[in-house]
């Protein structure tokens, strides 16, 4: 039903603010009032909020102590009203250039927000008036999915129920976008790598990965599972070296497989708990990598739960048992994430803040521009290139709960 839920005691610490919905409640399972889609603006001065019923709300972050209602008037405030449900939103362009990207678009302030609606049709609104600014169409159904390029350009990327994903170019009104085919199933997920070089995708039934190339507009590989699954997201690590793959069976639960985009080896595989003994009911809903450090969040039916993937160890659990989460999002600066359900409720959680070390602040910097195969070729220790290649980390993780936690 579309009301809020108690938050235990124990987390209270946690839990930074929450946003709930106002509306009438209605019976559980019955669409119209999920919140499909969260996301941080790439400053982090804003939150965009898609609480149901074809409605988006984009807030100033943080959030005023007054704030928590659908209906709390705030200036700063712009209402959307899409008149479809919203299934995928993006802001954009991203910081790395956007002096630039509103020089070329005419004005000094351009923040976008793209929301891919239940009819294909993609609407773009610009921030500052919260008027639309563009409609794109070309997808015959739902838009699952969308990304804006991470080098601060205008290109944005859709992925849809048609199967088919579409790159489009904002900055050039009227041209078309370029289609890529090939999924036999729907396409739920896409993310950009961090240097706009390739993209990655996943389809609900394909149990395999698509990895496509952003400046040729083709495709490049599969990455490819030998068993059946049903696929759930996927993203790219802050420095582009690493792919996690969510995905999960109804008979074993869920698994976040770490791959190396570049050369297609699957590098850990990380299950859920094996003392819980729901595991095969406990399903993956979301999936995000910090954009700042090597924190891997996912929501299950169980938990909230962030994973520090350098000193190999949960950093976080909350949001027990909420079972009908369906999106998180990172703050740009990682310091909170936004979690959302399908009652349209969002609530904010502190993420704890752990000093990486030198050598990974190093790798980073290095693998950000330098491809597995360019590291490959230097003529450093056999340890060093592992290290540098995430080949140091365990083949295989069970990231026990904190209740089995030991």
């Amino acid at each position: 039903m579309c009301t809020s839920e108690h938050t235990p005691p124990e987390e209270q610490e946690k839990l930074i603010g929450e946003l709930k919905p106002s509306r009438p409640a209605r019976l559980y399972g019955s669409a119209g009032c999920e919140t499909w889609s969260a996301c941080f603006s790439p400053d982090g001065s804003c939150f965009a909020w898609s609480l149901g019923h074809g409605i988006v709300r984009v807030l100033p972050w943080p959030l005023p102590r007054d704030h928590h209602a659908e209906d709390s008037a705030n200036s700063e405030e712009k209402v959307l009203q899409c008149d479809h449900t919203v299934w995928g939103m993006a802001f954009g362009p991203q910081m790395a250039n956007r002096a630039r990207a509103a020089e070329r678009c005419g004005a000094a302030e351009r923040l976008l927000l793209a929301t891919g609606l239940n009819n294909g049709v993609i609407k773009v609104w610009l921030i500052s008036t919260g008027q639309v600014l563009l409609n794109l169409t070309g997808h015959q159904s739902v838009v699952r999915d969308l990304a804006f390029a991470p080098n601060g350009s205008l290109t944005l990327v859709s992925a849809s129920r048609d199967k088919t994903l579409r790159v489009w170019d904002l900055a050039k009104k009227g041209t078309p976008s370029y289609v890529l085919t090939g999924p036999k199933n729907w396409v739920f997920k896409c993310s950009i790598s961090p240097d706009s070089s390739m993209i990655a995708s996943v389809c609900n039934l394909d149990s395999k990965a698509y990895l496509w190339s952003i400046r040729s507009y083709t495709f490049i590989r599969n990455l490819k599972y030998d068993h059946e699954r049903t696929m759930i997201s996927c993203d790219f690590s802050t420095d582009g070296a690493l792919l996690v793959i969510g995905s999960f069976h109804a008979a074993t639960g869920w698994w976040l497989d770490l791959w190396d985009p570049y050369t297609a080896e699957q590098l850990t595989r990380v299950e859920d708990c094996d003392i819980c003994v729901y595991r095969t009911d406990n399903l993956l809903a979301a999936l995000s990598f910090s954009p700042v450090s090597l924190q891997l969040a996912f929501k299950d039916y169980r938990a909230l739960q962030i994973w520090d993937v350098e000193q190999d160890k949960l950093v976080l659990e909350a949001d027990r048992n909420r079972v009908s989460g369906l999106c998180c999002a990172f703050h740009p600066q990682g310091i909170a994430i936004a979690t959302g359900c399908r009652d349209g409720h969002v609530k904010f959680w502190r993420v704890p803040r752990l000093v990486p070390s030198l050598q990974h602040l190093c790798r980073t910097v290095l693998r950000y521009s330098v491809s597995t195969f360019q590291v490959r070729a230097l003529p450093l220790p056999k340890k060093t290139l592992e290290f540098l290649t995430y080949r140091n980390i365990s083949k295989k993780k069970i990231l026990r709960c904190s209740e089995h936690y030991s």
